[in-house]
């Protein structure tokens, strides 16, 4: 049966008693890097108000499993904002918007380039309005250049970054990660660049534009691929868990059919794994000096290592490691991660009250800090939950709201 829902408005947060209490942010944007940038920022204080469209909500509510109609993807997307509705096409909505960013500081958009400009929103009229403004756009492409107008996702991303080509098995497809990769690293990347042109305000007492086009931020963490083709013509190949750098790096299978990861990128590290798995004599070897030269002997390595630990099972696996001070891991489902004593310890996953749906389980705010934490004070809220309570601080009396709403502007 499903439950019903909580349309209660939650009143703007009171003073500044988080890091970025006392800021504004409106998210008008959908799936998922724009979002998830807003969400960075309501997780350590700021204001954050998810404007959607009055009958086409943002897609996330439906991503993915839900339960009693209720979309748990958006639960954790949507927390910490205050929801509300406006049609930024209508006069009407296109004007309370402007009132909107007179108030605010930062907005959060992903409309094709171009789209905001035919409403009137364009960023010559929301600096007119309010000339301290921060407008982050993303989109696939960035604002300019022959791709720019193009549906563009984070997929697209994930291929065209190069991800892809170096992802899998080398005698296997390019391969795609089953989660939004490059969207989510593009959502820190924008929670960054916010934070930048608000610390550049602070100096000019002007807002600025941020360009994030999520085809970038995936091709930073990368690293040096393209300065290794600029200088050396290298492309990086397709090599599965292995790694050109060092060796031994892979996942091992052990004697319960459980899996472990190990890694040497230390040189110190790998000396300890080959004694520990009773093969001390490869450390003489000359090859053995560099993580490259271990790379290139992998089958070797892999073969002391993988013969090792099949004969243990994963915790004894990782006892043995832990006391030999090498570096490994199990490879975890969300079973364990849940279950997991250090995540436990870190509250990396902590609970949240939820008038929907009672106590939700979900993944904490990003980093700790030590006298201003962040903090998670509701699971996304129900689609226009907070629209009268955000119009009516606005300055808006019940008779314009009404008058909005019979336009379908709400």
């Amino acid at each position: 049966m499903t439950k019903p829902r909580v349309t209660q408005p939650l009143m703007a947060q009171p003073a500044p008693t988080k890091p970025l209490g006392g800021l504004r942010v409106l998210d008008l944007a959908t799936l998922f890097a724009g979002p998830l940038a807003a969400t960075m920022l309501g997780d350590f204080g700021a204001d954050v108000v998810k404007v959607e469209h009055p009958t086409r909500p943002d897609p996330s509510r439906g991503h993915g499993p839900s339960k009693d109609g209720v979309g748990l993807w958006w639960k954790l997307l949507g927390r910490n904002k205050r929801t509300m509705t406006l049609d930024l096409s209508t006069p009407g909505g296109r004007d309370t918007l402007l009132r909107l960013a007179a108030t605010a500081d930062v907005i959060v958009e992903n409309f094709r380039p171009g789209t905001l400009e035919k409403w009137g929103l364009g960023w010559e009229e929301l600096s007119a309005a309010n000339p301290r403004l921060v407008l982050a756009r993303v989109t696939g492409f960035g604002q300019f250049g022959p791709y720019a107008r193009r549906p563009g996702f984070g997929t697209l991303a994930e291929a065209m970054s190069g991800f892809a080509a170096i992802t899998g098995d080398p005698q296997g497809p390019p391969t795609l990660p089953p989660f939004g990769l490059a969207d989510s690293i593009a959502g820190l990347a924008t929670a960054y660049a916010v934070l930048t042109a608000l610390a550049a305000r602070d100096r000019t007492g002007r807002g600025q534009v941020v360009d994030m086009a999520i085809i970038e931020p995936i091709l930073t963490v990368l690293g040096p691929q393209p300065l290794w083709y600029d200088q050396l013509g290298h492309v990086q190949p397709r090599t599965g868990n292995r790694s050109t750098n060092n060796a031994p790096r892979n996942t091992y299978r052990t004697a319960d059919g459980g899996w472990v990861a190990v890694s040497t990128s230390a040189q110190s590290i790998a000396e300890r794994v080959m004694r520990l798995v009773g093969r001390p004599e490869l450390i003489d070897e000359p090859w053995f000096g560099t993580g490259a030269g271990r790379a290139r002997h992998a089958d070797v390595l892999d073969g002391a290592v993988g013969a090792w630990i099949a004969r243990h099972t994963r915790a004894e696996v990782i006892d043995a490691f832990e006391q030999a001070e090498a570096a490994v891991a199990p490879v975890q489902d969300v079973r364990d991660v849940m279950a997991d004593p250090q995540y436990a310890a870190l509250d990396t996953i902590t609970t949240v009250d939820d008038p929907e749906l009672g106590p939700l389980r979900m993944q904490n705010v990003l980093f700790r800090l030590s006298e201003t934490p962040g903090g998670i004070g509701w699971a996304g809220r129900p689609h226009g939950a907070d629209t009268d309570a955000v119009l009516t601080e606005l300055g808006l009396c019940p008779e314009e709201i009404s008058t909005l709403r019979k336009e379908g502007a709400l």
